[in-house]
């Protein structure tokens, strides 16, 4: 029985404790409305060694709510939308003064005047105020509003107004201490700038080159992104700032190597909101101590006056924001909400300050409840809120998802050579729709001879680890195994059976010189579906280029595909936090402008006026070996198409042989209505004798060109 003498001691059992209430403390709160978080803290308070004393504060607990409290901060920074952010980092810095200036304009005078504390009490009190800490940020990321402008920039100022309170907490200890002098100022500068310099110049080389030279091993991903983040955290302390500085700055440092929708991804937000995240809240609820409010009116009061210009300095600064950039209540009650808690960074502050003396009990005591109280209410307003943007979202977005039927997009990856699928996958994975509900099908087509049920079993078996690949990022995956006499019209009959949207195909082999690049199998396909097919060809993995460079021909905006592919490819570049480059004429600019407006679309796109499509080879300037590069080309009869088109993939291939590459074939029709009535009647005859006319005529003109020379 002595196991179970309280606190308890036993490491198992405190753990699995623990794991019951981050178990079914959400999943009874659920059933009264009341966000899980709120569930973890409240569980901590009565746990807590000022509860029941089932559980005391000892060095386990403490690492696991550290490792909590760095992970929100990292995820923080990892879903950070880059482009966003720095097309909105004049937002984030105006908002992070409003939400620094105003709270500590509002709580000095009442510390100073109204509880009646001294100059560095009541500016240490007021800095306080100005922190906040993402503890509602969870919420926003299950509900899937994580790159909404409001939470972009909040995430942003609260960098910001953390990073500038604690720079306020070494200058009133220096000068409480009396070292508040011209080598104090040098010292933090400089180690910040070392900092800053490892974090942003170092770290993203080292982990590409680990990327590169480990694609295969996926486990030791994720131990290296999680080491990276502690030794972030580790060399801000070092520089002079809190460990949450610098793991928010570990979580921006690898923003553009983790996408979104990357199983890596997956893997760091599964096991951060199952288990170090929840630790935190816990451990959050055990610091609040309820018989402060039973000692005396004087706790009472501080503890009511820090709560109630804590919250209202949060939403006046909310407010601020709102009007100046003419936010929907919504938003602004998600900038509220996710800047109103306070727990890390305040306790940080706090704590340092009454052990240096600075500040009285009555102080501590009314911050733990302040704690309390805020975690509670930002809980509520950011679930609230989030709910609202997501309806707003959906009900702005219907629309368009009824027009282009995302809503049912499928995605047939068909594979003839197993060592490209990983790359293949990880790109259908990216551009994929995440609300459509059908899966990313695979197909292998086994030729119909005598041997063809014993091939099916082997290319299931080969398939079924890609499967397991794609599940990792919760991507549904179908494989799908059929025969067929030709490869080519065993796709072009499964496109049409599953009513694929999208053929993904992967660059195919040159057998000899004899055969074109677009060979007869390519040819065939893409004569038989009239489906929009990428032909991808990826030198490295996604998640090392730098840009993705787009070439579209002029009249590509008249393409039924059109609006689609260029959906993907910004889709792309939003996973990749990468810029767009698009090279085309006046009316196709004009078109994705349009497109990207009605769509929402957020990618970072640069225009640039090109017509030399005789000559494409006049890009090969502009492109790099970190850039992906991507023509959007046409079929044979499509209003985009023309004779120079034909022969630039066997270009690309052979003047762009280090860069990935990507050829579009956008839908070319709605349907094939009438199609088999004028079977007979064919415009192809002639259209290849005005080509064949044209090769002549170019021909002739080049060799009076050379006379004349």
């Amino acid at each position: 029985m002595h196991e179970f003498e309280l606190p308890l001691g036993n490491p198992v059992l405190v753990f699995s404790l623990i794991l019951f209430i981050i178990l079914l403390s959400p999943i009874l709160l659920r059933k009264l409305n009341i966000p899980g978080i709120i569930g973890l803290i409240i569980a901590g308070v009565v746990i807590g060694p000022y509860g029941f004393n089932i559980l005391e504060k000892n060095s386990a607990i403490d690492l696991f709510s550290t490792i909590g409290l760095l992970y929100i901060m990292f995820i923080a920074g990892l879903e950070l939308d880059m482009n966003d952010f720095k097309s909105n980092r004049n937002k984030s810095l105006l908002f992070g003064f409003f939400t620094f200036i105003l709270p500590l304009s509002i709580g000095f005078p009442v510390c100073f005047y109204l509880l009646g504390y001294d100059f560095n009490a009541s500016f240490l009190t007021a800095s306080m105020f100005a922190t906040h800490t993402l503890v509602s940020y969870p919420i926003v990321s299950k509900l899937g509003v994580s790159k909404n402008q409001a939470v972009a920039i909040t995430v942003g100022g609260t960098i910001l107004t953390d990073t500038a309170v604690l720079i306020i907490l070494a200058v009133i200890m220096g000068n409480s201490q009396g070292n508040l002098n011209q080598e104090f100022w040098i010292r933090l500068g400089v180690s910040l700038a070392i900092f800053s310099a490892i974090m942003f110049l170092i770290i993203p080389r080292i982990a590409k080159w680990f990327f590169r030279k480990l694609e295969s091993e996926k486990h030791s991903h994720y131990i290296f992104v999680l080491s990276v983040v502690f030794f972030a955290a580790f060399l801000a302390e070092v520089a002079g700032v809190e460990p949450i500085i610098g793991a928010f700055v570990a979580g921006l440092a690898l923003n553009k190597l983790i996408p979104h929708s990357s199983a890596l991804m997956n893997r760091i937000e599964f096991i951060g909101n199952s288990l170090f995240i929840p630790f935190f809240l816990i451990s959050v609820g055990m610091l609040v101590d309820v018989s402060v409010i039973l000692s005396g009116p004087m706790a009472l009061i501080v503890a009511g006056t820090l709560s109630v210009v804590a919250l209202f300095g949060k939403w006046i600064a909310a407010w601020f924001t709102q009007l100046v950039f003419k936010y929907t209540k919504a938003q602004r009650q998600l900038i509220f909400g996710l800047s109103s808690a306070h727990a890390a960074a305040t306790l940080a502050v706090i704590l340092v300050g009454y052990k240096a003396e600075i500040l009285d009990d009555n102080i501590l005591n009314g911050t733990i409840i302040l704690i309390l109280v805020t975690c509670i209410i930002a809980s509520f307003a950011t679930e609230k809120a989030a709910k609202k943007i997501v309806i707003e979202t959906e009900e702005d977005t219907s629309s368009l998802v009824n027009s282009n039927g995302a809503q049912s997009e499928h995605l047939l990856l068909p594979i003839a050579n197993v060592e490209n699928i990983e790359k293949l996958l990880e790109f259908s994975i990216f551009i994929k729709d995440k609300k459509s509900p059908n899966p990313v099908s695979i197909l292998s087509v086994v030729s119909n001879n005598n041997e063809a049920e014993i091939n099916i079993l082997k290319a299931r078996n080969k398939l079924e680890e890609y499967v397991r690949q794609a599940s990792a990022s919760e991507t549904n995956v179908n494989v799908i195994t059929t025969i067929d006499h030709n490869t080519a019209s065993g796709i072009a009959r499964i496109s049409r059976e599953i009513m694929a949207d999208i053929i993904i195909l992967g660059w195919p082999r040159r057998v000899g010189l004899l055969n074109k690049l677009i060979g007869e199998k390519m040819d065939s396909i893409l004569s038989n579906t009239d489906k929009t097919t990428f032909i991808c060809h990826l030198e490295k993995p996604l998640v090392l280029h730098k840009r993705i460079v787009i070439a579209a021909p002029p009249l590509s905006e008249h393409e039924n595909g059109f609006e689609l592919w260029v959906t993907k490819m910004a889709k792309l570049a939003q996973e990749l936090s990468i810029p767009m480059q698009l090279y085309s004429n006046e009316n196709t600019k004009n078109a994705i402008e349009k497109h990207f407006k009605n769509a929402k679309l957020t990618a970072s796109i640069t225009m640039h006026l090109f017509t030399d499509w005789e000559d494409i080879l006049v890009l090969a300037k502009n492109i790099h070996q970190d850039d992906l590069f991507v023509l959007a080309s046409a079929r044979r009869g499509a209003t985009s198409y023309m004779g120079s088109l034909e022969n630039i993939p066997t270009k690309l291939e052979k003047y762009f042989p280090s860069n990935s590459r990507l050829v579009i074939y956008p839908q070319q029709f709605n349907h094939n209505y009438g199609s088999e009535r004028y079977d007979d009647i064919s415009a192809e005859p002639l259209s290849k004798g005005i080509e064949a006319m044209q090769k002549i005529g170019k021909g002739i003109e080049n060799i009076f060109k050379k006379d004349e020379e």
